[in-house]
């Protein structure tokens, strides 16, 4: 696989994030979608990757900078035709990697709290996530989770 920094414009890259914010909108309540659009990937705050099997996009994923030592995953998601091959794990040691190279000394993520997000939950459970309480611009809501890793 190969990982890439990706400026969000090619129509592979566009379509699998709105099929994550879709998706996203299938199993929570709009006032609990913490997904980002285009727009707000391209933040200069925000890295965006995309991740490769020869010509095909096969998922993608971001880190957000909340502060020097703190950063936020973002838009993780596994193109549907290419579940259960490994792309979540490859991408998630990748950004794990990517925080440690940055210098950040933490690592957080928010997700849904409901059976559909349990996948995810798993993933960064086995790499170290713990559950933790809301953290940056996060309050309290039944429909998500928060994690966290030391690095």
């Amino acid at each position: 696989m190969n990982i890439k920094i990706d400026d969000l414009t090619g129509s592979e890259v566009i379509e699998l994030v709105n099929e994550h914010l879709h998706s996203m909108t299938l199993h929570s309540p709009p006032e609990s979608i913490h997904a980002l659009n285009l727009e707000a990937l391209r933040k200069p705050e925000i890295t965006f990757w995309s991740v490769w099997e020869k010509d095909e996009l096969v998922g993608c994923g971001a880190l957000k900078e909340l502060d020097g030592q703190h950063g936020e995953i973002k838009s993780m998601r596994t193109s549907s035709s290419h579940l259960r091959k490994g792309v979540a794990n490859e991408l998630i040691q990748f950004l794990l990697e990517e925080a440690k190279r940055r210098g950040y000394r933490r690592l957080s993520l928010e997700t849904g709290s409901m059976d559909a997000f349990e996948p995810a939950k798993r993933l960064y459970a086995s790499v170290g996530f713990q559950y933790c309480k809301p953290f940056a611009d996060y309050t309290e809501d039944p429909n998500s989770v928060f994690m966290t890793k030391e690095l």
